[in-house]
């Protein structure tokens, strides 16, 4: 199967396009968001994708979104079969990898909830003994489990990398807006933690974004999947290791291999590691799949 990098809809006009997903007006208050096989990191595109990357992304997301009963979402309809003229007109194009959603007002920060010291947060607890601001024990070692789970807010950028912040940056700019968005943050990272850990993996950590419907709270974008989360093989799990895991850190972990210079133009991925992450992907949305059908 050939990946979905450039989509083109005859004769709708694309709203947006990010760095993964394209977005295109239904009416007023509808979009439709159209997961694409586009691989970033680093801030960068790559110019070839992983075949079934957004539809493992959109299915994953779905199966979350309809069993977080605690808080509303955006989506609208996931069923290819009730989509509108003309969308339901090109299953080829987006059957299986786009939802109908509400629009929302976004509010302009990643929440970003770890359990573990890894990444970013590693890499800033080396710098300063702090996260986000947040200061931590010292002696940690790489992966280690936090004492408690962190709430550490990115400023959101449409161009270039989101920038971690301080929780008082986000005070200054929402309010006590702030405190809720962080409540929420570690509730969702909670109840995702203990319903993956009950198939074997680690959820280290992950990131969500919130938008607003009539003065309401809710989630949008895309929930606990490998592009937006960590997840580790808690059978491989050492603390002090870069972890076995089924995410986008998989490519991460390759490219810092490489000679290129993460500024200019990607050169295309190596079909082996195409490959490797299509696998690893199928895999969490398999064990993804497994738990939930598990737990009805």
């Amino acid at each position: 199967m050939e990946p979905l990098i450039n989509l083109k809809i005859p004769g709708v006009k694309k709203f947006y396009s990010g760095k993964v997903r394209d977005i295109y007006k239904i009416d007023k208050e509808h979009l439709l968001i159209v997961s694409t096989d586009r691989v970033s990191a680093f801030d960068h595109v790559f110019p070839n994708g992983v075949p079934e990357k957004g539809i493992i992304l959109n299915k994953i997301s779905n199966i979350w979104f309809k069993n977080i009963n605690f808080l509303k979402n955006h989506i609208v309809e996931d069923d290819f079969s009730k989509f509108p003229e003309p969308f339901c007109n090109y299953p080829e194009l987006l059957k299986d990898r786009s939802v109908i959603v509400r629009r929302t007002k976004r509010i302009d920060f990643e929440c970003v909830a770890r359990g573990y010291i890894i990444g970013t947060g590693w890499k800033d607890y080396q710098d300063s003994g702090e996260v986000c601001g947040i200061k931590l024990p010292e002696g940690l070692k790489m992966a280690q489990k936090l004492d408690v789970p962190l709430f550490t807010p990115a400023s959101k950028e449409d161009t270039g990398h989101d920038l971690n912040v301080s929780i008082d940056v986000m005070n200054n700019a929402l309010g006590e807006q702030a405190n809720q968005l962080a409540d929420l943050t570690l509730r969702i990272y909670e109840f995702g933690r203990d319903m993956l850990s009950k198939a074997g993996i680690i959820l280290a950590d992950t990131k969500f974004e919130f938008g607003i419907v009539d003065n309401e709270i809710i989630l949008i974008d895309e929930i606990l999947t490998p592009d937006s989360s960590r997840f580790w093989d808690k059978s491989a799990y050492k603390v002090g290791e870069s972890p076995l895991s089924y995410d986008k850190q998989f490519i991460r972990d390759y490219l810092d291999t490489t000679d290129w210079d993460k500024n200019s133009t990607p050169p295309p991925l190596p079909e082996g590691i195409i490959e490797k992450t299509h696998e690893k992907y199928l895999e969490i949305l398999t064990k993804i799949e497994n738990l939930f059908e598990t737990k009805k």
